[in-house]
């Protein structure tokens, strides 16, 4: 089962997400993507959708894949829209050291989830979560046109 946290803050402070929390099971990749889907639309993004949501599976994948603690653990995910960017963190309780892009062979069956959100987000980060363990992010930077200010 997954765990839902929304956080909304209008657009005077202009920000505005969602949280989620999710096991780190294989049918979490799917709920990411209804979530992600349900609470973004309203809000009318320009970017691709599609996307993001490609982006989102692939960290979601890869938290659930690399994640490790020796406690029970969950993978958060986060969107926020900052102005016209959208960032969305992935986190889980690995070691950010252990993040990398790899150049798989054409025959790998894995290793293309981050090139894949390299060639497709304005960019990307790695490096520690401030809940514990590792956090990967992206950015599209014109999701949204700029709120009046």
């Amino acid at each position: 089962m997954a765990f839902m946290i929304e956080r909304y803050v209008g657009p005077g402070s202009a920000r505005l997400g969602a949280a989620m929390t999710l096991h780190p099971e294989p049918e979490s990749v799917p709920r990411a993507r209804r979530w992600f889907r349900r609470f973004i639309t309203p809000h009318e993004p320009a970017c691709s959708v599609d996307d993001c949501v490609l982006m989102i599976l692939e960290l979601v994948t890869n938290a659930i894949r690399y994640g490790r603690s020796d406690e029970p653990w969950l993978v958060r995910v986060e969107w926020f829209r900052e102005g016209s960017p959208l960032r969305v963190e992935v986190h889980n309780p690995g070691f950010p050291a252990n993040v990398r892009m790899r150049h798989p062979d054409a025959n790998d069956a894995h290793g293309r989830g981050l090139l894949l959100v390299d060639s497709i987000a304005d960019s990307w980060h790695s490096g520690p979560s401030h809940f514990g363990g590792t956090v990967v992010s992206f950015v599209v930077a014109d999701a949204w046109p700029a709120w009046p200010t």
